[in-house]
């Protein structure tokens, strides 16, 4: 189940969790202008830098967090998940694709655009992680990393929920040949994650699911996906590949985060 205020999507399996509060943000709500109207998060944009600060720091107030404990990555689509301890400085902002962290107060965050965005909470051992899962890192392991890092924490697969929240869908997610055999001779088992469009012929990826089944051999114990597609929600949710598809020079980026109280 998803809720949604202006803002922010919920999922019912992290809500109705004591202590933690979490968020999948839409693109309402916020003072950006233009292809950003108007939540637009992302630090690696074009936007207007104080547009991007305010807007994230509405986030983080509504999760309950100081500006400055709202934290993101330099995302570069690797496995490789970080642990948050304390705010870093700007000059010290890591390379990874995941945070996790066992410290209140800090609300960890991931940033996209058509990509799978996955919160992460083990509730008894009071651990939660973020992470970005776009093709090449769900092929390298970015699930399963961000589920050894927890581990190493001290949580446990079997009691984590995950939430795999707004994506692009496989009926939006037209990939090349070549994308398709790459993947496939990685995954000879991923073949069912694709399927060829009628008209063009070409093979659609789905992401979210293929995002699922990585969460499910990681033996996470609890799989939520939000069903919400960012291409074809154009007035809730940015989208990279809607952006091409109409001719716009930049993006915006959703924030999905969570947070220990």
């Amino acid at each position: 189940m998803v809720t949604q205020d202006k803002m922010m999507f919920q999922a019912a399996s992290l809500a109705d969790l004591d202590g933690v509060a979490h968020g999948f943000s839409t693109r309402l709500g916020g003072v950006s202008d233009g292809i950003y109207a108007s939540l637009n998060c992302g630090t690696g944009s074009r936007d207007e830098a104080a547009n991007v600060t305010e807007n994230r720091a509405r986030i983080a107030g509504i999760l309950g967090a100081a500006p400055s404990n709202l934290l993101t990555a330099y995302q570069k689509h690797t496995n490789n998940a970080v642990v948050a301890e304390k705010p870093w400085a700007k000059n010290k902002i890591p390379e990874a694709d995941a945070i996790v962290t066992a410290v209140p107060g800090l609300a960890i965050g991931v940033l996209t655009a058509d990509c799978a965005p996955v919160l992460f909470c083990d509730p008894h051992a009071r651990i939660v992680g973020a992470a970005h899962a776009g093709w090449r890192g769900a092929l390298s392991g970015i699930v399963e990393a961000t589920v050894d890092a927890m581990t190493g924490l001290g949580a446990k697969p079997e009691r984590i929920r995950a939430v795999v929240g707004p994506t692009i869908s496989q009926g939006a997610y037209e990939v090349g040949q070549d994308y398709m055999e790459r993947i496939i001779a990685e995954e000879p088992d991923s073949t069912d994650f694709f399927m060829t469009d009628e008209g063009s012929g070409e093979p659609h990826f789905d992401l979210p699911g293929y995002v699922a089944e990585r969460l499910a051999r990681a033996g996470v114990g609890e799989i939520v996906d939000l069903g919400l597609c960012t291409y074809y929600d154009e007035t809730r949710l940015f989208s990279y590949r809607r952006s091409q598809h109409h001719g716009e020079d930049d993006y915006g980026r959703q924030i999905s985060a969570i947070l220990l109280a």
